[in-house]
């Protein structure tokens, strides 16, 4: 073992190696023995400088003059973006009648907020991101069992449906295990952000720990503090399984009636981001509106607003024209409406597609890739307002043409499967 590393060997004289240190250079850092500090100080005494071992490291090294290098630098001026300036630099023209601080103060402040900083990220900061990253760990541990299930209730229903049913089970297994990768990737993802800011804290914290045991004044009074950055904690992602929902076997329509997968949505404590961005998505109400923004839309009395995802929005007055805009307020797409005159209301089904009612034609029509088709068309009645529900279905109220009756139908595509 040598015996200048070991634990138990006492300290030794950097230069000679064997002789018991007795005095530090303060400048080099340098352990020194008494023969040896003549020696070490042969090339010139004011560049060293001598005290006990035990006072060691108790020196600051200013840092030197750029104008001039016989000096150190030993304040900041004010008026010059806090350079470090000699006292020649002080009595020069250059700083006539500028305002000086002493770069002790500013040391010692600076080693307070180092101190500071150093505690909140080791007691706080840190702690947060570990509980963080073990919370993504844990859901992605349970992922495949949440999974699991999903794919027993999907087999339980498919051995009712027999052979005829396979080719649709094995679809939407396929369209199940799509979302699990996304769902996936996006559990990984977040993993990845925290992991890399636990890095960049702990690449902090190292720098941190050299800076506290330097006496080095232009590393300390260079820090810049990143606290504020390290506290901005990402939004808590929690784990929202998509889920099946059967229906009344219907063999006309195997696909769609054997049930619809509920995709899963990221909630991030402040927005809830969806797999496959659908409209509907379960939120809990807030008890005060909250503005979001701002948008001129141009409508005359503006009548229907509904989302299109977190960034776009459809809006529609007493014109027939119906109007994109994205969160900033930005024009994206406007949509003319057949019959010439406003719609009604306006809807986005769980594909994205934009829905709107004519009370002239007495239509329900959707807007797919830019192109206007008939979805549903009524008689003797004339349908006014519209919602999806959270399983795809479309709900449409009407009037009868003379305003003496009303009702509320639930739509599957153009089919009507309830009335109330």
């Amino acid at each position: 073992m040598d015996p200048r590393s070991s634990a138990q060997d006492v300290h030794r004289c950097d230069l000679c190696e064997t002789a018991i240190v007795h005095s530090y250079c303060d400048i080099c850092h340098v352990n020194l023995c008494v023969p040896c500090i003549g020696k070490h100080i042969s090339d010139g005494y004011e560049k060293h400088k001598i005290v006990q071992f035990q006072e060691r490291r108790s020196t600051l090294i200013y840092p030197k003059c750029r104008t001039h290098p016989h000096k150190i630098c030993e304040s900041q001026c004010m008026d010059c973006n806090n350079i470090c300036v000699c006292s020649s630099c002080m009595a020069s023209e250059q700083h006539g009648r500028h305002k000086f601080k002493e770069i002790t103060e500013v040391y010692k402040t600076k080693k307070e907020v180092i101190k500071m900083d150093t505690e909140e990220l080791v007691n706080k900061i840190s702690p947060t991101y570990k509980k963080i990253s073990l919370e993504l760990e844990n859901q992605l541990a349970n992922l495949n069992g949440g999974y699991e299930k999903l794919t027993t209730t999907m087999f339980k229903q498919g051995e009712q449906w027999h052979r005829e049913i396979d080719i649709v089970i094995n679809k939407m297994i396929t369209e199940i295990s799509e979302i699990k990768v996304k769902h996936r990737d996006i559990l990984k993802k977040h993993l990845d952000e925290i992991k890399q800011i636990q890095s960049f804290i702990k690449q902090t914290l190292l720098a941190l720990k050299e800076i506290e045991k330097s006496t080095e004044v232009s590393s300390t009074i260079e820090y810049s503090s990143k606290i504020t950055e390290f506290s901005k904690f990402p939004p808590k992602v929690q784990v929202l399984l998509p889920t099946f929902t059967p229906n009344p076997i219907d063999s006309e329509k195997l696909y769609r009636m054997f049930g619809q997968i509920i995709p899963s949505s990221t909630d991030t404590g402040e927005n809830i981001v969806s797999l496959n961005r659908p409209n509907t998505s379960f939120r809990e109400l807030l008890n005060e509106p909250e503005l979001v923004a701002i948008i001129q839309t141009g409508h005359k009395n503006l009548r229907s607003v509904t989302c299109l995802n977190e960034d776009r929005i459809w809006t529609s007055g007493e014109t027939n024209d119906i109007k994109c805009f994205n969160i900033k307020g930005s024009l994206l797409q406007t949509i003319q409406k057949k019959s010439g005159t406003c719609p009604n209301d306006i809807a986005v089904d769980s594909n994205g597609d934009l829905l709107y009612t004519s009370g002239t034609t007495k239509t329900v029509c959707k807007v797919k890739n830019g192109q206007t088709e008939e979805l549903i068309r009524l008689h003797g009645w004339k349908p006014g307002y519209l919602c999806v529900t959270s399983t795809g279905d479309l709900l449409v109220t009407m009037f009868s043409d003379d305003y003496t009756q009303s009702k509320v139908v639930r739509y599957s595509g153009s089919t009507e499967k309830q009335t109330v």
